[in-house]
């Protein structure tokens, strides 16, 4: 809600000493980031763009989350699928 996003930047504004510009700015900055981040490893499991290029791109810790949480639902769904 706009109550708790208001009360978020006031939060960080007084903890990091930083304008309220700048901390949009950052905010703004960060979610673009995780989003690019998101398509690429989305890209990556669909088998679009290889693993290297996903490595290059988000990071080896998010490549490898990535490829944890595929193998535990494909677990999952063949776990339920024998049931």
């Amino acid at each position: 809600s706009m109550e708790n996003t208001l009360a978020y930047l006031k939060t960080l504004k007084e903890e990091l000493h930083k304008s309220e510009a700048e901390i949009v700015a950052l905010a703004l900055e960060t979610g673009l980031r995780d989003l690019m981040r998101e398509r690429v490893l989305a890209k990556y499991l669909r088998g679009q763009i290889g693993r290297d290029e996903a490595i290059a791109a988000a990071g080896i810790d998010w490549v490898e989350m990535a490829e944890r949480q595929r193998d535990a639902m494909q677990a999952d769904l063949a776990w339920a699928l024998k049931a």
